[in-house]
C-alpha cells in the first residue's frame, strides 16, 4: 500500500511537470509569434501568464519535498525526486526567457525591421524541441533520447552565430540598426540559453540513473 501511495505521488509530479513543460513551450512559442507579428497585446499575455508556470513550480516543490518528508526512498527513488526538483528550476527559468522575449517585443517602435525574421523563428522550433524532449526523456528515464539533446544544441549555437554575425554586417552597413540589432541579438541569445537549460534537464536523466550530474 505504501509503494502505491508513492507511485500515486510520483505520477502526479510527472503530470504536473509536463504541464509545466507545456507551459513554457507555448510561453516561446507565443514569444516568437508576438515578435514576428509585433503583436504588444500578446507580448503582455506571455508576462500575465508567466504567473502559471511559477504557480506551478511551487506546486511540484511542494509535492517533492511532501514525498521526501512522508516516505523514505531509495537511493533511485530519492534521486527521482530531486531531479524533479532541480527541473522544475530550468523549466522555470524557461518561462522567465520567453518574457524577456515579449518585454523586449514591447520595446519596439513601429517601424520596419532591419532584417526578415526568419532565423529566430527556426531557433525557436528547436529549442521549444529540445525542452519537450528533455522533460519526456526524464519522465521516461530514456537516457538515448537525452543524449540527442546535444546534437540539437549544436544546431541551435551554429543559427545563433550566424544570427550574430549577420546582425554585426548590419550594423557596420548602417549605424542606424544598432538598436534593432542589439534587441535581435538579445532574442537570440535568450533561445540560446533556452536550449542550454533543456539540455540541462536531459543531463538529470543521468543523475537518475547514476547518481552523477554534470552541469553543461
Amino acid at each position: 500500500m505504501e509503494n502505491n501511495r508513492y507511485e500515486g505521488k510520483i505520477k502526479k509530479v510527472e503530470d504536473r511537470l509536463l504541464t509545466m513543460c507545456f507551459l513554457a513551450q507555448k510561453a516561446i512559442e507565443k514569444s516568437i509569434i508576438a515578435l514576428k507579428n509585433k503583436d504588444k497585446g500578446l507580448a503582455k499575455e506571455i508576462i500575465i501568464n508567466d504567473k502559471d508556470v511559477d504557480d506551478l513550480n511551487r506546486e511540484i516543490e511542494n509535492s517533492c519535498l511532501n514525498v521526501l518528508l512522508m516516505y523514505q526512498p531509495y537511493a533511485s527513488e530519492f534521486r527521482e525526486i530531486s531531479g524533479a526538483l532541480k527541473m522544475i528550476t530550468d523549466l522555470e527559468r524557461i518561462g522567465d526567457y520567453a518574457v524577456d522575449i515579449a518585454e523586449i517585443v514591447l520595446t519596439f517602435k513601429d517601424e520596419d525591421y532591419i532584417k526578415k525574421i526568419e532565423h529566430i523563428p527556426l531557433m525557436g522550433n528547436l529549442v521549444i524541441d529540445m525542452v519537450k524532449d528533455s522533460v519526456q526523456a526524464f519522465i521516461n528515464k530514456d537516457y538515448e533520447s537525452a543524449r540527442l539533446l546535444n546534437k540539437k544544441d549544436d544546431k541551435v549555437d551554429e543559427i545563433f552565430a550566424g544570427i550574430k554575425e549577420e546582425l554585426v554586417k548590419l550594423i557596420s552597413i548602417n549605424n542606424a540598426n544598432i538598436e534593432q540589432a542589439i534587441n535581435f541579438m538579445m532574442i537570440a541569445k535568450y533561445l540560446e540559453r533556452i536550449g542550454d537549460h533543456a539540455v540541462n534537464i536531459g543531463e538529470w536523466v543521468d543523475y537518475e540513473v547514476t547518481g552523477s550530474h554534470q552541469e553543461s
